[in-house]
C-alpha cells in the first residue's frame, strides 16, 4: 500500500508526497494582481506535493468577486511570478486554477456590463462580493447574464488558452480548468440549466460537454497535455445549479472523455454515493485528486482502497502552512478563526506559525501548573 508521505510522479513531475492543497479563495487582492504576501503564504505551504492556488480569472470577463488574481495582464503574470518562485525555492509544486464564473458575477465588477452565460438566466438568490449602488464593497445578488453567442463562446475558448500560456510564462507547474462549483463550465454542463439550441447545449451530452472539451483540448495544444487538470464537483448543487436528466451518465461520460486525453489528472469534489465514487474511478483511468474533507486517516483510507491517488486538504492548510509534517509525526493542528478565511491583510493570512517542539514542552508544563 502507498503512503500519504511517498512521492508520486504525476505526469512525469515527482512530487514529494501526495497530500495537495485546494485551492482556497482567500480574497485579498485588492487589484487583481497577486501580492508579495500572496508569495510568502503559498511557500509557506511548499510542503504539501502539489499547491493548487485560489482561483484565477482568466478575463476581465471572467471575474466574478472583489479581491481575486487574475492571469490576463501583464502585472498579473509577474505578480504570480512572484509566487511561483517563493514555491520553488521552497522546494514545491504549484498549478494554478484557471476560472472563468459565467453568470456568478456583477455588472460592477464587469465596467457595466452583464455577466454570461449558456442562457440569459440569472442565478437566483445567488450572492457575489461586489460593489452596491453607492459603490461600496458588499454582498449582492449576481446580475441577470446574457447568453454566449458563437463567437463569445470562442473568445472564451482563446481567453483560457491565453491564461494557460501566461501560467507557463509566470513558471507554473500546470494548471487547473475550473469546471465545478456552478461556474461557466458547469452551467454548460448542466441539462437543467443549459437549454441551449445549438451545438453546445441541449439534451445531448455531448453538445453540453463540448465547450469544456474544446477549451481542454486549446489549452492542451498550447501547453501540453500533461500539465492541464480538470476540477469538477459533480453533486455541490452551487449556485442555483440542479439535478438534472442522465446526470450520473454525464459526468461519467465526461470522465471518460478526459481519460481518453490523458491529462494530467481529474481533481473531484461532491461525488454523492460511494458507487458513484468508485464508477468515476472506474471511468477515468488517470490520476485522481479526491477532495471531501479529509482526515489523515480518511486520506490513507481512499488511497488504500483505490478512490483516490492524490488526497486534497482545504481548510486545515489556512492554519498549518506545515501541515503535511503536522500530520507526518502526529502534531496537533492549529484551528484557523473563520473570520479570516476571506479578506483582510497579513493576520490569519501569513502568521500562523509552523509548529514547534517547544510547542509540546510548553502544553507539559501548562499540564503540570
Amino acid at each position: 500500500m502507498s503512503s500519504l508521505f511517498e512521492s508520486y510522479d504525476l505526469a512525469g513531475q515527482r512530487l514529494s508526497n501526495r497530500i495537495v492543497m485546494a485551492p482556497m479563495t482567500r480574497a485579498r487582492v485588492k487589484d487583481t494582481v497577486p501580492s508579495a504576501d500572496m508569495a510568502t503564504y503559498y511557500a509557506q505551504r511548499a510542503g504539501a506535493g502539489l499547491i493548487i492556488t485560489e482561483s484565477a480569472q482568466v478575463s476581465e470577463q471572467g471575474r466574478g468577486y472583489l479581491y481575486t488574481p487574475g492571469i490576463h495582464t501583464p502585472a498579473q503574470i509577474e505578480g504570480w511570478k512572484r509566487v511561483t518562485d517563493a514555491v520553488h525555492q521552497a522546494g514545491g509544486r504549484i498549478v494554478i486554477q484557471l476560472w472563468h464564473v459565467g453568470r456568478v458575477s456583477h455588472s460592477s465588477l464587469l465596467e457595466g456590463r452583464a455577466p454570461v452565460a449558456p442562457v440569459a438566466v440569472p442565478a437566483a438568490q445567488t450572492l457575489v462580493h461586489a460593489y452596491d449602488d453607492d459603490g461600496e464593497p458588499t454582498q449582492v445578488l449576481a446580475s441577470a447574464p446574457v447568453a454566449l453567442d458563437a463567437e463569445g463562446i470562442r473568445q472564451v475558448i482563446a481567453d483560457f488558452r491565453l491564461a494557460a500560456k501566461n501560467a507557463m510564462a509566470a513558471g507554473f507547474d500546470g494548471v487547473e480548468i475550473h469546471a465545478g462549483n456552478g461556474y461557466l463550465f458547469e452551467q454548460f454542463i448542466n441539462g437543467d440549466f443549459n437549454t441551449r439550441e445549438d451545438l453546445y447545449g441541449g439534451a445531448t451530452i455531448a453538445n453540453r460537454l463540448r465547450l469544456l472539451l474544446e477549451t481542454v483540448d486549446a489549452v492542451s495544444a498550447q501547453i501540453g497535455r500533461s500539465k492541464v487538470g480538470v476540477r469538477i464537483s459533480p453533486f455541490a448543487r452551487l449556485a442555483d445549479l440542479h439535478a438534472f436528466d442522465e446526470e450520473e451518465a454525464t459526468w461519467l461520460a465526461l470522465a471518460g472523455a478526459l481519460s481518453q486525453r490523458e491529462i494530467a489528472y481529474l481533481h473531484a469534489s461532491h461525488l454523492g454515493t460511494p458507487d458513484f465514487q468508485k464508477d468515476i474511478r472506474a471511468a477515468y483511468f488517470g490520476t485522481l485528486l479526491l477532495s471531501g474533507g479529509f482526515t489523515q486517516v480518511t486520506a490513507q483510507q481512499a488511497i488504500d482502497e483505490g478512490l483516490a491517488d492524490l488526497a486534497v486538504f482545504g481548510r486545515p492548510f489556512i492554519a498549518n502552512p506545515d501541515l503535511v509534517d503536522r500530520l507526518r509525526h502526529g502534531w496537533p493542528l492549529a484551528e484557523a478563526g473563520r473570520e479570516a478565511f476571506y479578506g483582510g491583510g497579513s493576520q490569519g493570512y501569513i502568521d500562523y506559525p509552523a509548529y514547534s517542539s517547544h510547542d509540546t514542552q510548553q502544553a507539559g508544563v501548562a499540564a503540570h501548573l
